[in-house]
């Protein structure tokens, strides 16, 4: 009981937090709508997918992208809890590190699938041609790739002991991940330099971004793997990324 209370509130916290930073609540707003906007109206004359248009083919991709950039930077949250000393109150409480890492990782994770939701509000509004039930399908979808996500912010952040620090390693994974994910060009088929497809074929969140077209564009999408593989990596991704997060909360005096 003690541990459903811990693991509750660890995640409420992270909620309350989340809504009460209204900066980062306008940012999300504001930061789907330019890559929707500007970058397909850019780009969208170049790039050429067959059977779909260019701003149907990145709308999967900046969920995605969203989900990233949100769950990875949810991670600033361990730094300054260590920093104002919330955190070592935590680590001395007898609740599980277990416990402590999944709170704080369900309630990152929950902060990040709202945003996710709001590129799809973005989307009706825009008129992005997308079945709105499809939406019901992508949300556990959604929530797989933000856990294993999190997961990543949350072990780096362990580590780190400044925000600078953090701040650096984040972008030196974000980036790579995001590009070679195939959120904003196809990572596969004629044209493709083989380096770039071996590349994301290690990219959990190629197969993330993949299984949202899947489910979002239907058969105008042909996928680059079955749906069930593209769950099934997502899942291992999270399970292998919780289990370090447990081990990394662990060493945290």
């Amino acid at each position: 009981m003690t541990e459903l209370r811990a693991l509750y509130t660890l995640w409420l916290r992270e909620i309350k937090r989340f809504i009460r930073d209204r900066a980062r609540v306008v940012i999300s707003f504001v930061q789907p709508l330019l890559w929707l906007v500007v970058f397909a109206a850019g780009f969208g004359a170049r790039l050429v997918i067959p059977g779909i248009d260019y701003q149907q083919y990145l709308f999967p991709g900046i969920i995605g992208q969203t989900l990233l950039f949100t769950s990875m930077f949810m991670g600033i949250s361990v730094i300054w809890d260590k920093e104002f000393g919330f955190m070592k109150e935590v680590l001395v409480s007898p609740v599980s590190r277990f416990t402590i890492f999944l709170g704080k990782m369900l309630g990152d994770s929950t902060a990040a699938l709202v945003q996710g939701v709001i590129v799809f509000v973005f989307g009706f509004i825009l008129g992005i041609p997308f079945d709105p039930v499809t939406i019901f399908a992508a949300l556990p979808i959604m929530l797989l790739i933000t856990f294993g996500l999190v997961s990543v912010g949350l072990i780096i952040a362990s580590f780190m002991g400044s925000l600078e620090n953090f701040g650096a390693i984040q972008t030196f994974i974000n980036l790579p991940l995001f590009f070679l994910s195939g959120a904003l060009f196809p990572v596969s088929g004629p044209g493709t330099p083989e380096w770039l497809r071996i590349a994301s074929t290690f990219n959990p969140l190629t197969y993330g971004v993949d299984a949202l077209r899947t489910v979002i564009l239907g058969s105008a999408w042909t996928p680059l793997h079955p749906l069930y593989i593209n769950i099934g990596v997502v899942v291992v991704f999270d399970v292998v990324m919780i289990g370090i997060g447990t081990w990394a909360f662990s060493r945290m005096k």
